[in-house]
């Protein structure tokens, strides 16, 4: 959860006019770990400011999926996710929503079927 900066702020505040650390933690409602970090990095740069977050949101296109996996059938979802510069689980999201199965054709010569 992130809190606003004016929130964080004020809790730094609060702390640094004399409150103790407990105190500061109940009245904003916010665990001491979390205090002891916003004051280090107040301490550290003077700012109590969002880091930029370094995330961006990859979809990976259905219709280039299948084209490389008719392509290139026996492809492991890691190289596939390698190919798309995504991850593993993005890749099996993507082939269940394109209903992509990656499931053997037994009738195909050389298949064997396992008897059980």
């Amino acid at each position: 959860m992130r809190y606003d900066k004016k929130y964080r702020e004020g809790a730094v505040e609060y702390r640094i006019e004399g409150h103790k650390l407990e105190e500061t933690s109940k009245t904003f409602k916010v665990v001491r770990t979390t205090l002891k970090k916003w004051l280090k990095k107040y301490k550290e740069t003077g700012d109590l400011s969002d880091k930029p977050l370094n995330r961006s949101p990859k979809k990976i296109c259905p219709e280039k999926l299948r084209e490389y996996l008719r392509e290139n059938p026996d492809a492991y979802q890691s190289e596939i996710a390698e190919v798309f510069a995504s991850s593993q689980p993005a890749v099996s999201q993507a082939m269940k929503k394109a209903k992509i199965t990656r499931k053997k054709d037994s009738t195909l010569p050389g298949a064997k079927r396992c008897k059980g």
